[in-house]
């Protein structure tokens, strides 16, 4: 990882900006959540020695969690320097300013690694780490849609959102360690995840607001149809789609549906819905008062140059979030 010339926890001002205002007690839930299911799974190791008999599975993987998670967030970022190919000036040049932008931008001390994967047609990234190294990963069909032939602004937001889950703390050990039973927990496990992944799209339309719409086109067509999507007419559908089952999909997915999605990055008077669905319409193309917003929007964020040393980062006025009115992250 590149050190960038910032003292650690500078990013602060801009996390405390851009964090969806449901997403601590979220984690909080979902840490309680896994304690107890940890307690239980004490009980049960305690129990099966009493009564000389195999444990429950599930018991043992909660008592070897520090185990499982540090060797799988291994084995993953192994995978990724063996197969991916490194952002790095000489290799996609482009790309990798982008990189070194978001990560000065979002006020980190260094600069995440970044790796380009086969994809084979599947639209996705991702962040995550080992130890103390932080890394992103773009699948090779998201990637291309940042040629210059295409929209580059989209693959700028999507590394702006990949770099924002490492600059909110979502790829800590510790926090992927206390969370872990909670993905077994129906709703609570999922609950967070779409939380953090507004928070990250919330970085991402800070850096890159002029992306979200054909970052959200390539997520709804692909990289070939995402140019004939019209965004606005899918987050109008946000408010127009109800019934249990669209609420039930929503709430146990680790993503907010696109729908909802795309609503939220239209409308940034309100943080994005977690478990309800948006109930007004806002049209993407009506001027809102800047002084409404709920979230900020490029706040004294100007482009890096990438033949300069990135300027220092502008501290950002935290704002009081509205009524509540849901990669790796993704």
């Amino acid at each position: 990882m590149d050190v960038l010339p910032y003292p650690p926890g500078s990013h602060i001002a801009m996390r405390r900006g851009v964090r969806h205002p449901r997403e601590i007690l979220a984690l909080v839930i979902a840490i309680l959540g896994s304690l107890l299911l940890l307690l239980v799974a004490v009980s049960e190791m305690a129990a099966a020695a009493a009564e000389q008999r195999s444990p429950d599975v599930y018991a043992m993987a909660l008592i070897l969690a520090p185990l499982l998670v540090w060797f799988a967030r291994g084995q993953l970022w192994a995978q990724q320097r063996l197969r991916g190919i490194k952002l790095t000036p000489q290799q996609f040049p482009e790309a990798h300013a982008m990189l070194v932008d978001a990560a000065s931008r979002s006020g980190m001390s260094y600069v995440p690694d970044a790796y380009v994967v086969l994809g084979n047609g599947v639209i996705n990234a991702a962040a995550s780490g080992h130890g103390f190294r932080r890394y992103v990963f773009v699948h090779s069909d998201l990637f291309e849609v940042g040629g210059a032939a295409r929209e580059p602004e989209a693959l700028r937001f999507v590394i702006a959102h990949e770099v924002g889950h490492i600059a909110a703390g979502h790829t800590s050990y510790w926090r992927m360690l206390g969370t872990f039973a909670a993905q077994w927990i129906p709703f609570v496990g999922s609950t967070l995840s779409r939380a953090q992944e507004y928070t990250a799209d919330n970085y991402g339309f800070a850096l890159v607001p002029q992306g979200a719409r054909p970052a959200m086109a390539v997520l709804a067509g692909g990289k070939y149809l995402g140019r004939s999507i019209d965004v606005d007419t899918m987050a109008d559908r946000a408010v127009t789609e109800p019934g249990l089952f669209v609420w039930l999909t929503n709430a146990l997915a680790s993503h907010p549906v696109l729908l909802w999605r795309m609503h939220a990055l239209r409308d940034r008077r309100r943080p994005g819905r977690l478990l309800w669905r948006p109930r007004t319409p806002s049209p993407w193309a009506r001027e809102l008062d800047p002084a409404a917003y709920g979230l900020p929007a490029m706040v004294g964020f100007t482009p890096t140059d990438p033949g300069e040393a990135p300027p220092a980062p502008t501290p950002v006025v935290d704002a009081p979030m509205a009524q509540h009115v849901t990669s790796s992250a993704r």
